[in-house]
């Protein structure tokens, strides 16, 4: 195989001022027009590749040498902001009031823009098509979810899909693997409790709403403590509560928000299951009642697949070994990503992608408004994607 570095070296320059002007202008969960139209422009420049827009809205899905008879391989980039006011003073921070790249998809989308671009190059090279899938609303949108529905992995039939996410706690060169659960699921649920309005000065005159929602916080937390396995994980937080208008008066209404998070489908289910009853049951013991409703767009375990690591594994020791250094990931992280969606359907494999400078003892963590995704990691995302892409129907063993 021919050495793409000098390729790669000469379109860097190109790729920085690419993600730095996506950063400058971040668009929320489908609302990705101008981002999807920036990598269109990238993609078009390729020659005989196919190009399939609209996907979830704004999603590309992009196919290279879908004539080729090998497995087809996908490499999957997301492209929404975050609603958060930037606090940097970057040249090229937010010009969009209120709406960031907190999470790093502008590097993630510049990432998979590059790989495309290098693999136009020796597409000779390729035993099989591979697709690259830039989608929208991973925070919170599931436009993984609406990806797969509306035909991302077929046409061809994809044997596997990898990603990357940027990690802020690891170094520049550095990238972490692990097999099995690696990101925990993610589901929000409201609270609605209802009792009688009161005047303060009375209370046994009404049914207190902000004590039995208090009660309910409380009393949730026996969730993780006492019906969740100590070998396990969950987490179930309450993040936000409204109730009443005045100190003088018992509201009628009250409102919790919060999130389950679990590493397994079971655990899941039943963490889901066991709020609605403890806040049912803890309201009426008060003589209130309570609705709980989960949302619909809830997100299951990032897993991932065994096989799928062993192909990246593999990719580092055969081609990138003097170049990226390979780190195990001990614990699974109670985040989530709607690339699990795509594992539900085919071997899926996520792999950190280190951010932090060489040396330096901290970096802005994900989500925070003085994060911007390195541009040092730029060239090292590239790079995993080419290998993963141009060895994959060799290392997948068909």
């Amino acid at each position: 195989m021919r050495d793409l570095r000098p390729l790669l070296n000469k379109l860097l320059p190109d790729l920085v001022d690419f993600r730095r002007d996506l950063h400058q202008h971040p668009e929320c969960s489908y609302r990705e027009e101008r981002t999807a139209a920036r990598v269109l422009e990238r993609l078009k420049e390729i020659p005989d590749i196919e190009l399939r827009t609209g996907v979830a809205g704004t999603g590309i899905v992009a196919t290279l040498a879908g004539d080729k008879a090998g497995p087809c391989v996908a490499l999957r980039a997301d492209m929404d902001a975050l609603p958060i006011e930037e606090q940097s003073s970057v040249p090229h921070r937010s010009q969009v009031a209120g709406t960031m790249h907190a999470c790093g998809h502008d590097g993630h989308t510049t990432c998979l823009v590059g790989a495309a671009q290098m693999l136009a190059a020796c597409v000779d090279e390729l035993q099989g098509p591979v697709k690259f899938i830039f989608q929208p609303a991973e925070e919170g949108g599931a436009g993984g979810k609406r990806m797969c529905q509306e035909g991302a992995l077929d046409g061809p039939e994809v044997a596997a899909i990898f990603g990357l996410h940027g990690a802020p706690d690891m170094e520049v060169g550095e990238i972490f693997l692990r097999t099995g659960p690696v990101l925990a699921s993610a589901d929000e649920f409201e609270i609605a409790v209802e009792g009688l309005g009161a005047h303060a000065a009375f209370p046994h005159q009404g049914v207190d709403t902000v004590y039995i929602a208090a009660q309910i916080v409380v009393a949730l937390q026996t969730i993780v403590a006492r019906n969740t396995d100590p070998l396990d994980s969950a987490v179930v937080t309450v993040g936000h509560i409204a109730a009443g208008s005045a100190s003088n008066i018992i509201p009628q209404t009250a409102r919790l928000v919060g999130t389950v998070r679990a590493l397994s489908e079971e655990t899941r289910q039943r963490t889901i299951d066991r709020v609605g009853q403890i806040a049912e049951h803890t309201a009426a013991a008060f003589g209130g009642r309570a609705e709980v409703r989960f949302g619909e767009d809830g997100y299951p375990a990032t897993h991932n697949d065994a096989r799928a690591r062993a192909v990246a594994e593999q990719t580092v020791r055969d081609a990138l070994a003097d170049t990226i250094r390979m780190r195990e990931l001990e614990n699974p992280i109670m985040g989530a990503e709607d690339f699990a969606f795509y594992g539900q359907r085919v071997p899926a494999f996520m792999f950190g992608l280190g951010l932090r400078p060489r040396g330096a003892s901290s970096y802005p963590m994900l989500h925070q408004p003085d994060f911007d995704f390195n541009d040092d990691a730029i060239a090292y995302g590239v790079q995993m994607h080419v290998e993963i892409a141009r060895g994959f129907a060799q290392r997948w063993g068909v």
